[in-house]
């Protein structure tokens, strides 16, 4: 079992939910709420990884927030 981390954010023209995982290109989705959006990201991610295991461009470390004045 294998285990990625996801991003999901809300489209805003279209309202949709967009999910990836950072990094890895052609790993993405999108739905109109979070359980598609990851059934969704779990299906393409098992095809893509029919072709091997995946080359990342970037590796994801984390969110964070940050305060302004």
């Amino acid at each position: 079992m294998r285990t990625y981390d996801v991003v999901i954010e809300r489209d805003a023209d279209t309202g949709l939910l967009v999910g990836y995982v950072p990094g890895w290109p052609g790993a993405h989705t999108q739905g109109a709420d979070v359980d598609e959006v990851q059934r969704n990201l779990r299906e393409v991610v098992e095809m893509l990884l029919e072709d091997g295991e995946p080359q990342f461009e970037s590796e994801f470390v984390g969110v964070r927030k940050i305060q302004v004045a």
